[in-house]
């Protein structure tokens, strides 16, 4: 049975109690607020909803993820990397990158970035939850992604591309430096042939779950201030 959220609580129910039939629902309603949304990544599960639905969370079994030591570079994507074609900048425009994020696909219909979330996620930003990563050619923003860090993981959310492979210079940047502060894992959520591109693999949720036990308060040497000129 599907758990319903009290938004008086921000307590989940147990990541055993999700739907195994669609994959992970764990729990519909709520809001969207700063401190639940925390709570949610800290509990292992994320929302993921059309406009007109109701805000649904997840936490799908198995999960996909990418240990940022695992980070595999194509050939052709390391020497795109070596030319520097791109520049790429964290937290420079946080809502400019979301809102890219929510933009129609060509591949889909409608956008699950609603504006409720956009507005959601820009606050978890101003709070230092949340993360951009900006790739430009000359002075337009032509790709990104963002995310939320907390402690040594990084809960990648979403990421566009208006310019060949810049979504894949801007991922890989990104993972190079979670590598280099001592970052453990990525949560990619749900797989991907681009992800497992990268070398992102599918691990059991109770293992997912371990590493958020044993790495969510752990301190980092992130510095969002850093960019590649």
């Amino acid at each position: 049975m599907l758990t319903w959220l009290r938004r008086d609580s921000l307590d989940f129910p147990p990541l055993d109690k999700a739907l195994r039939e669609p994959n992970g629902l764990l729990a519909a309603g709520g809001d969207l607020s700063a401190d639940r949304l925390v709570q949610a990544y800290r509990h292992g599960c994320f929302p993921w909803f059309q406009d007109g639905q109701p805000i649904l969370w997840w936490s799908p079994d198995p999960r996909t993820v990418l240990p940022p030591a695992e980070l595999h570079v194509s050939r052709s994507l390391a020497k795109l990397l070596r030319q520097q074609k791109y520049r790429v900048t964290f937290d420079q425009d946080f809502a400019a990158v979301i809102e890219a994020c929510a933009a129609p696909r060509s591949y889909a219909q409608g956008t699950w970035i609603t504006t409720s979330m956009q507005d959601a996620y820009l606050e978890l930003h101003q709070r230092g939850h949340a993360h951009s990563v900006e790739v430009w050619l000359g002075d337009e923003l032509v790709g990104g992604l963002y995310g939320l860090a907390m402690g040594r993981l990084f809960f990648g959310e979403s990421m566009f591309s208006r310019a060949d492979n810049a979504s894949k210079v801007g991922f890989a940047t990104l993972v190079e430096h979670l590598k280099a502060w001592d970052f453990v894992l990525i949560d990619c959520q749900m797989p991907t042939q681009h992800l497992h591109s990268f070398g992102a693999r599918s691990i059991p949720r109770q293992a997912f779950a371990q590493y958020l036990n044993q790495y969510l308060d752990s301190a980092n040497k992130a510095d969002w201030s850093a960019s590649r000129v």
